[in-house]
Formats: structure tokens, C-alpha cells, sequence
């Protein structure tokens, strides 16, 4: 399902250049236009990618707020009508959730700990979603991206001086390890190569902005070390949106770093140069 090869979209993504900031860079847009040269498993990958956009969105809805991420599947229009009951639009688990949350005493509600946080039981029901995937990229990443949180998320809650068992997603060794251990790197460095990493920029980055941007690089290193033996896939291309989604970050975060991930990024585009020798 997930076998097939790009070589005229991916030698073609170094079209992207933009002016000589980040203004108007438009993620959204540039995601429209991969999925239009996607088979239809590889474009429910992608969108599968950014339903976790959705939950951020239908999460901040939920409690009353504004916010809403443009690169979430869902329009607001759409977000609202989730919230008024219609979960058509959401992977079966995420429905499930919605469900059970909406009818606390439905039969959805068997399988879900309702007396459990909202938010965390929709993450919960993402993550699962992608560990479900036939696309190896979103397995991978999606247990890497649960951890990075899990981990920032205990890191706070420890000087905090909170449980950890409130924060943390999921269940497992690495989830286990975060609630019990008292070790500085909660026994993990030998089993996750960025901890430390994570650990110094929670604990020890006192510039709020500048500690959202290594957290970012790790994300963006990680996208490349998934994709590292992937030239022309889906997996190339989902590496390759997760880096377009830091940059449209910090186009508004930061026009700066932004400008910096760009570069990053169209320079690291250069490689492709292997699309010549097939």
C-alpha cells in the first residue's frame, strides 16, 4: 500500500523557494499540492499525519478557545460540528473517544476512562491510530512523538512537584519508566538517544522561545533519521512535510528561525540530486 515511488514530486520539491523571509509561507498550501500527486493510502497518510492538528484544535474549541491550527484536517466549521456530534470526519478510535465523552453513559463509554482527562484520552486514541498504521514512517514517528512529549511533560511536572502519571500519554516501558524512576534521565539514555537532549531544554532553557526551537531541531532531526534510507516514498514525503510544518511554526513564532529552518530545509532538498541517477 505504500510501496509506490515519487521521483518527479520529490525531485520537484526544491520549486518551493520563497522570497527573503517567511512571510506568507503558506504550509497548507504546499501540503495541498503533495496530496494532489498521492496515491489515496499514501494522501490518508498524510492527513493521519495532521489529525493530531485536529485534536489540538477540537481540544482548544472544547474549552471555550480561538485558537485554531490551519494545518489540522478540519476547518473550524468542521471542528464545530464534531463538537455538535457528527465524528464522520475523525478515525474511528478519535470518534470513539468524542462519543464516549459527549454520552458518559453510551456504550462507548465502556471502553474509555471518561473520569480520565479529555485531552489526554484524545491523544491517547491518536497515538493508537498511528501505531495502527501500515506506513512505517507514522509508526516510528508516532511513538517518537508521544515519548518527546511524554518526556517534556514529566520533565515540568517533576519541578512542578505534580504526578507524573497525570501528564504522561499512554501506557508502556518508556511511560513506566518516566512515573517511577527518580534518575535524572529516568533511566531511559541507554534506551532513547535524545533524552538528554529534551531534558536540557525543559530543565535547563530558561528562554521560553529559544526552548520551543531545540525542541523543534530534535523533532527535525528525528524526521530525518526516519527517513534516512528513504529517497522517493511516502515516508521521504511524510519527513519531508513534518520539517514544512516547523518551518510554518516559526514563520510566526520567529521570522528568524524560520528563515533559518528554510534554509535548512532547501539546502537539505539538494540531495535529491539522486533522482538523476535512477
Amino acid at each position: 500500500m505504500f510501496s509506490k515511488n515519487y521521483y518527479c514530486l520529490v525531485a520537484g520539491l526544491r520549486e518551493w523557494t520563497l522570497d527573503a523571509d517567511t512571510k506568507g509561507f503558506d504550509a497548507k498550501a504546499i501540503v495541498g499540492e503533495i496530496l494532489e500527486d498521492l496515491s489515496a493510502g499514501d494522501a490518508e497518510a498524510v492527513r493521519l499525519l495532521h489529525t493530531g492538528y485536529d485534536c489540538q484544535n477540537i481540544i482548544a474549541r472544547r474549552e471555550g478557545r480561538t485558537y485554531h491550527n490551519p494545518l489540522g484536517n478540519l476547518s473550524p466549521d468542521q471542528v464545530e460540528e464534531v463538537l455538535g456530534g457528527r465524528y464522520d470526519a475523525l478515525p474511528r478510535s478519535l470518534a470513539a473517544v468524542m462519543a464516549a465523552y459527549a454520552d458518559p453513559e453510551g456504550e462507548h463509554a465502556e471502553s474509555i476512562d471518561v473520569e480520565s482527562r479529555f485531552e489526554k484520552s484524545l491523544f491517547e486514541a491518536y497515538y493508537a491510530e498511528l501505531a495502527a498504521s501500515k506506513c512505517r514512517f507514522l509508526r516510528e514517528w508516532g511513538a517518537f512523538d508521544r515519548n518527546l512529549r511524554n518526556i517534556a511533560a514529566a520533565v515540568a511536572a517533576r519541578v512542578a512537584s505534580r504526578p507524573i502519571d497525570e501528564v504522561v500519554v499512554g501506557s508502556g516501558d518508556v511511560v513506566e519508566q518516566l512515573v517511577r524512576s527518580s534518575a535524572a534521565d529516568f533511566g531511559l539514555r541507554g534506551e532513547l538517544p535524545y533524552i538528554d537532549s529534551v531534558i536540557t531544554a525543559i530543565a535547563d532553557e530558561s528562554d521560553l522561545v529559544e526552548k520551543e526551537h531545540k525542541i523543534d531541531l530534535i523533532r527535525w532531526n528525528q524526521a530525518d533519521e526516519l527517513s534516512v534510507f528513504d529517497y522517493f516514498n511516502i515516508n521521504t514525503i511524510l519527513s519531508y512535510i513534518v520539517k514544512v510544518d516547523i518551518v510554518a511554526r516559526w514563520s510566526v513564532l520567529s521570522p528568524e528561525k524560520g528563515r533559518q529552518m528554510l534554509d535548512r530545509l532547501m539546502s537539505e532538498l539538494d540531495a535529491k540530486e539522486l533522482v538523476n541517477k535512477q
